[in-house]
């Protein structure tokens, strides 16, 4: 089914993502949150930083670079889904950032293309996320 090899991509380069981010020293400290305001594929610390990380991963740039899937609407909604959590966890004092990884996984056989945003975006919404 294509849903199912469309997951398995989706999976794959999560996966890829993680390793990535901790071989620049990332700590993971959770995958595939879910929460009422939405789903956040990596959480992470980047030293002292909570980081939020969005993957997005593509086959071809037909329908153009896998990172120009997070527009408005998705950071609206990675917003409230972090902020859900940083109150659930108590860390609203702590800082906090977005990042997007952008896979290109064009063929099995060639490496991927990574590129990784740091601090992709800022808070969508009403008042400051964030010290």
């Amino acid at each position: 089914m294509w849903w199912r090899a469309k997951k398995n991509v989706g999976d794959r380069g999560e996966d890829l993502a993680a390793r990535y981010l901790r071989r620049k020293g990332y700590k993971v400290l959770y995958r595939g949150l879910r929460n009422p305001f939405g789903e956040i594929d990596l959480i992470c610390r980047d030293g002292q930083t909570i980081v939020f990380v969005e993957v997005k991963t593509r086959r071809s740039d037909a329908a153009g670079q896998p990172f120009e899937a997070v527009d408005r609407e998705k950071q609206r909604h990675l917003t409230r889904a972090a902020l859900a959590f940083l109150k659930r966890k108590g860390w609203l004092q702590r800082r906090a950032r977005f990042d997007v990884v952008s896979i290109l996984w064009r063929d099995e056989t060639d490496p991927p293309e990574i590129r990784h945003f740091i601090n992709a975006f800022e808070p969508i919404g009403k008042g400051q996320m964030f010290c």
